[in-house]
């Protein structure tokens, strides 16, 4: 089968990270992925790394990247001068989000949702860029509720966003139905399933306790029953992934976004079980 793959590493600061970033990098190159993004850093806290790898990785890999860009902690100058560099390198494609709010729950910038930033890209770049998107099948942490987080979704949209990614989620349901409320409000952008590999489950219940994502009790209590980070945990996990993405694909999903956590191993595995086309 032919299924679109993409594939998110974070900025590496020392040199071990970075080539075992490079190392995942090259490993998932053999998929011929749409793209690498790389994100920002929690408050832009990466934001100059986030540039220079995504340079280093262009021109490492030969793959596209795209960078992430938030403005919950930067001014509107600072983004503007951060669009400026990603455009001075030829960057097309952006990953558009609030980001994480700072400790304390205030927001220093002038923008307060991503929904804003889209509008400010697309007045000052037009089309210069193809924005992607957030979005939350199983409800954005801090939303009032459902209802409201699809209409804060949809204002994404009619801001100008091209495509939208998903949290990542173990439940195909929530992402299905998701999308045919989307349809029904007339969103019509691709919506991209994000896909979290099984790797440590403490970091896994760290991570979806802060974004929300639910992990159902039947694998909860299953991955306990592994030491946290073997490799009989990631067999399990990749065999447990791979029948997840088989539904989604199967449903109709229009690409795949693995979110590596800078290890290729995993995500390079479940494809091959899906036996995609490259």
């Amino acid at each position: 089968m032919i299924v679109p793959v993409s594939f998110e590493f974070f900025p590496a600061r020392h040199i071990d990270g970075q080539n075992n970033l490079l190392a995942a990098q090259k490993l998932l190159k053999k998929l011929n992925p749409e793209f690498y993004s790389v994100t920002f850093g929690a408050g832009g806290g990466t934001r100059d790394l986030t540039l220079q790898t995504a340079i280093n990785t262009v021109k490492n890999t030969g793959i596209m990247c795209v960078p992430h860009i938030s403005c919950s902690t930067l001014s509107v100058q600072q983004i503007q001068n951060t669009l400026e560099l990603y455009k001075k390198a030829d960057v097309s494609q952006l990953v558009v989000l609030r980001g994480d709010t700072p400790s304390g729950g205030q927001c220093f910038s002038e923008l307060r949702h991503a929904s804003e930033l889209v509008e400010l890209v697309k007045a000052s770049y037009g089309e210069q860029f193809y924005i992607n998107v957030a979005a939350y099948p199983e409800v954005h942490p801090q939303a009032a509720s459902s209802a409201i987080d699809l209409k804060n979704f949809k204002t994404k949209v009619e801001a100008g966003a091209d495509c939208a990614i998903t949290q990542y989620f173990y439940n195909t349901d929530a992402y299905f139905r998701f999308v045919d409320r989307c349809l029904a409000s007339g969103i019509d952008i691709p919506i991209v399933p994000g896909i979290m590999p099984i790797i440590n489950f403490a970091n896994l219940e760290r991570f979806s306790a802060m974004c929300g994502a639910e992990i159902p009790r039947w694998l909860r209590m299953r991955l306990q029953d592994f030491d946290d980070g073997s490799a009989e945990m990631e067999s399990y996990g990749v065999d447990i992934v791979s029948n997840v993405c088989e539904r989604l694909i199967d449903g109709g999903a229009p690409k795949l976004h693995f979110y590596t956590m800078n290890r290729g191993n995993p995500s390079l595995r479940i494809c091959e079980n899906l036996s995609l086309e490259i």
